[in-house]
């Protein structure tokens, strides 16, 4: 199976956040590298691949974690005239939504086009500022309510009717980027580690919620309780606009983070193996441990050991989201060897700093 064909695939589906059951099913369907499937109540896909260890042996418990779910908009009035009023589910960038196409969720799925007041008829206040959320609408094409009514309802989803595609080299564009790309280094990773020698179990969820307040990440972690938690999520790529101290270079492997959501042995050890490997990487470090699938491993139960490892991503929150592919998979490769690495005794370590 090719990953990155499954990753495009994947990106250009839909699954907003509470709505993921396709994406779950695309990637179920195309990992082979995987030795037992199966869902929460939730909705998370729990993939456990299992080591080489001996049946009886006690061995490391490794929970990998990126989240499947996207952001998108949910229909919150149907007007007279027939034109859908929304709101968003998740941190859209507003105002890039503004002459988007999209497709509504209805009875049957709808193309439709998110519309607003010409600019030759705003006053001059108006032509100044971004269009406000509330003056968008949705186009589907029908002249009233009426004609609405048992197609499309109140409460219904909309998202962006936007594929993946390649630009120069190993650049990618696309929607959903965030962070269906977690999910397909983890799937490099799972793909690496059968040319590995390894005992650990390790548990890769794809999980949900996590751009409404990381909720699959902790019914997850709660139903696996790892020694070691490691998220992959996207980071901010560099772009024009942004201090390089604020961004992550495109092309130049994961970021390992550090900061109070990251355990330092965790963070010491990935470095190294990484300096064992020669896999490129850059440092990401932040005083802000909310945001992400680590925070919720870090504080389940008593504390789960994390570490965060954050792919380059340009425009994040966009319909153009942007990456080096490369960069996904020295992602999975870094968490192969990794993972590879840990024994009992190490992870026994992690219990006192």
């Amino acid at each position: 199976m090719d990953i990155k064909q499954l990753f495009q695939d994947i990106a250009s589906n839909s699954g907003v956040s509470g709505y993921e059951d396709q994406i779950a099913d695309q990637i179920q369907e195309a990992c082979p590298w995987v030795d037992e499937f199966r869902r929460d109540t939730l909705g998370n896909l729990i993939m456990l691949k299992k080591g080489k260890a001996q049946s009886d042996q006690k061995v490391p418990r490794v929970m990998l974690a990126a989240h499947m779910d996207e952001i998108g908009l949910i229909i919150t009035k149907v007007e007279k005239e027939g034109f859908l009023r929304f709101s968003t589910i998740g941190g859209f960038d507003q105002r890039v939504l503004l002459g988007q196409e999209v497709t509504v969720h209805g009875k049957e799925t709808y193309r439709g086009v998110i519309g607003a007041k010409p600019p030759h008829v705003q006053s001059p206040d108006e032509q100044r500022q971004a269009v406000k959320l509330e003056d968008l609408f949705i186009d589907i094409g029908f002249d009233s309510a009426e004609e609405v009514e048992g197609k499309v309802a109140v409460g219904d989803l909309a998202t962006i009717n936007q594929t993946s595609w390649n630009l120069q080299g190993s650049f990618m564009a696309g929607k959903a980027f965030d962070d269906r790309a977690g999910v397909a280094a983890m799937l490099e990773c799972l793909k690496a580690l059968d040319d590995l020698n390894f005992s650990a179990e390790v548990y890769a969820v794809a999980t949900v919620q996590e751009e409404v307040g990381l909720r699959g990440a902790i019914t997850s972690t709660y139903g696996i309780v790892p020694d070691v938690g490691i998220a992959i999520d996207v980071g901010f790529g560099d772009q024009p606009g942004l201090q390089e101290f604020q961004t992550i270079k495109l092309g130049g492997g994961p970021a390992i983070g550090l900061g109070p959501h990251v355990h330092p042995t965790l963070h010491k050890r990935m470095v190294e193996v990484a300096k064992e490997w020669k896999i490129p990487y850059s440092l990401d470090p932040s005083p802000y441990p909310g945001g992400t699938d680590a925070y919720a491993i870090q504080v389940t139960q008593a504390g789960i050991p994390t570490i965060l490892l954050s792919i380059p991503l340009r425009y994040m929150h966009t319909p153009i989201e942007t990456l080096d592919y490369n960069d996904v998979k020295l992602t999975g490769r870094l968490m192969a060897f990794f993972i590879a690495g840990l024994d009992n005794e190490f992870v026994e370590g992690l219990k006192c700093f």
